[in-house]
C-alpha cells in the first residue's frame, strides 16, 4: 500500500475524531472555568489555571461516588485501568481533593471520597459544566444541542 493512501482527509473528519475534539474542548473550558471560580480552593484554582489539572482528573470528579468508591470501581467507571487511577488518586490526595478512608464493610478494601475540598471541587465541576453545557447550546443552537444529548445518549448506552 502506498504511504499517500493513508494520509488521506478522512481521517480528520469522522464522527469519532470530532467526538474527540468536542470532548477536549469541552473538558478545557470546563477547567478553565474551574480555575477562575472563586468557590474553588486557591491552590487548586491556581493548578487548574497553569494546567496542572487535566481532563485525567475530571476523570475522578465525574466518576467517584459521594459515599466514597473502591479505586478497582473508580477505574472501572472511568475507563482506566486501576495503577493510573491509583495515580490520578494518589496527586489528587497529595492536591487535597479526596482521601483513602478504610472501608467499613471490608477491612481489607479502602475508600477513596471528596475531601471538603473536593466537595467544593465538585460543586465548582457543576456550575462549570452547566456553563460549558450553555456556551455549546449557544455556539450550535438549543435545537441542534438537544439533538446532540440525545443522539450521544443513544449511541453512548
Amino acid at each position: 500500500m502506498a504511504a499517500n493512501t493513508l494520509d488521506t482527509p478522512w481521517r480528520q473528519s469522522h464522527t469519532g475524531y470530532w467526538l474527540a475534539q468536542a470532548s477536549a474542548r469541552f473538558d478545557a473550558r470546563v477547567l478553565a472555568l474551574m480555575a477562575t471560580n472563586d468557590s474553588v480552593p486557591l491552590a487548586l484554582a491556581n493548578l487548574a489555571a497553569r494546567g496542572h489539572l487535566t481532563a485525567s482528573h475530571v476523570h475522578i470528579t465525574r466518576h467517584l461516588a459521594l459515599a466514597g468508591s473502591r479505586l478497582t470501581d473508580l477505574a472501572a467507571r472511568a475507563g482506566v485501568s486501576k495503577q493510573a487511577m491509583g495515580k490520578l488518586v494518589d496527586q489528587c490526595e497529595a492536591w487535597g481533593l479526596v482521601q483513602r478512608q478504610c472501608d467499613a464493610r471490608d477491612a481489607r478494601a479502602c475508600l477513596v471520597v471528596f475531601t471538603p475540598a473536593g466537595l467544593s471541587w465538585l460543586q465548582a465541576f457543576k456550575e462549570a459544566v452547566t456553563q460549558a453545557q450553555t456556551e455549546l447550546q449557544e455556539a450550535v443552537g438549543p435545537e441542534v444541542a438537544t439533538v446532540m444529548a440525545l443522539g450521544l445518549e443513544v449511541y453512548a448506552a
